[in-house]
């Protein structure tokens, strides 16, 4: 079993900036690959990012690209996902999940394991 949970949400003004975390415990947190997904009001859960357990390669959505990071401390067993020049549609619950594989993947039925979410709130 794994258990994730996330932190870091909260109220920030278009522009502005803030970093998620995800920490991990409950088995080796190096040996799966981890991702981020999020949920806005009335609509699916959608794929945001997503990183390789080894941490060498990242993947994101086109909506979030050169604006987020995704990272890892693999010796911390935490995930991050740094949210940088935010947007009013960029508020959602955001979600860390962990799949026992190398690579993440965008399809949320990939994953094992979900954290209990963190709300983002981003005003115009």
């Amino acid at each position: 079993q794994v258990q994730l949970v996330e932190s870091g949400g909260g109220l920030v003004q278009a522009g502005g900036s803030l970093r998620l975390s995800c920490a991990a415990s409950g088995r080796t947190f190096s040996t799966y690959a981890m991702a981020w997904f999020r949920q806005a009001p009335g609509k699916e859960r959608e794929f945001v990012a997503g990183i390789r357990r080894s941490g060498g390669s990242t993947y994101y959505a086109d909506s979030v690209k050169g604006r987020f990071t995704i990272s890892r401390d693999n010796a911390k067993n935490t995930a991050y996902l740094q949210m940088n020049s935010l947007k009013p549609e960029d508020t959602a619950v955001y979600y860390c999940a962990a799949r026992l594989v190398e690579v993440p993947s965008y399809t949320e039925g990939s994953y094992n394991y979900w954290g209990q979410g963190t709300h983002v709130t981003v005003s115009s």
